[in-house]
């Protein structure tokens, strides 16, 4: 995959990477209904475009939502992104506090996030923030990303202010001895990026007084191994949202199962990409969040 600035080129791999659908589907909904038209390199390499991938998140975002591929290879492109827009409207609506936020996103307006996070959190609590509204609001400019209403920089702007306020949050909260051993280990898997629920559960945690340790996004699988050994009664905790893949996590959960199955290691893994996928003798899976946190504290 090449970097944004340059054309973007995604290989089949990359799509069900992105996606969850599996690349011998691709291909069936390439041949059957001309869904996607793969372009190739000057050395007859096939590749796909951004457009493609995001033509593609759409079309699953709808079959996750009841749709069949057959009506959905139909749709001109501009009722495929309508289509996906109206869904996103009935699943959550646009409150003052949403409205407000992408105000702040797409003027780049720090100053106004500050002042709707600020209000809100004081009226309810920084918990109440991140789960009414800091997460809900992810999933919405995910939407607006894929139908064109935004572009990344303003989904990262907005993204590093979630970050700011949790980093601080847990920075006031760090009330246990740092000569105990954590009970927590929290990571997210090579290629995965996406870190705000798991900043999230850190500080819970730290409100709760439960020692973690955040390795942070991208970890190699080797270094969990040897974090194991170091902290052998550990908990390993996750939260996913695009690697592994949903064809992939049933294999992941395997290769934990073989590492570290003779271990006193447990792992937790949260988010939908898990969704279907069995535990095994040292693995939970959690579908969403709150199912995450309750396993965690139970």
């Amino acid at each position: 995959m090449k970097e944004r600035g340059i054309a973007q080129q995604f290989s089949i791999r990359d799509l069900e990477h992105f996606t969850g659908v599996k690349s011998h589907t691709i291909r069936a909904w390439e041949q059957r209904y001309g869904l996607l038209e793969p372009r190739r390199t000057p050395t007859k390499i096939r590749y796909y475009s951004g457009d493609d991938l995001k033509k593609l998140l759409n079309v699953s975002y709808l079959m996750h939502h009841g749709f069949k591929i057959s009506k959905i290879a139909r749709m001109e492109d501009q009722v495929l992104l309508d289509q996906v827009q109206m869904l996103q409207l009935e699943e959550g609506g646009v409150s003052a506090v949403f409205s407000k936020l992408k105000l702040s996103m797409l003027n780049y307006d720090e100053a106004l996030f500050r002042e709707v996070v600020g209000g809100y959190t004081d009226e309810h609590s920084l918990e109440s923030t991140v789960l009414d509204v800091f997460l809900p609001f992810l999933s919405q400019i995910g939407v607006l990303w894929l139908t064109n209403s935004i572009c990344p920089a303003q989904e990262h702007f907005i993204s590093h202010l979630m970050r700011q306020e949790l980093h601080a949050a847990i920075a006031q909260n760090s009330s246990v001895s740092e000569n105990d051993e954590p009970n927590v280990i929290l990571y997210l898997p090579e290629r995965e990026i996406h870190d705000i629920s798991l900043l999230f559960v850190h500080y819970l945690c730290k409100v709760r007084a439960i020692k973690s340790v955040f390795l942070g996004a991208n970890v190699p699988f080797d270094d969990l191994i040897a974090v194991g050994e170091q902290f052998p009664n550990a908990r390993f905790v996750s939260y996913c949202t695009t690697h592994p893949s949903s064809s992939e996590a049933g294999a992941y959960v395997e290769m934990v199962e073989a590492e570290f199955g003779d271990t006193q290691n447990r792992f937790l893994l949260g988010g939908r990409v898990f969704e279907g996928t069995a535990g095994s003798s040292c693995v939970e899976t959690a579908v969403n969040g709150q199912e995450l946190v309750a396993k965690l504290f139970a």
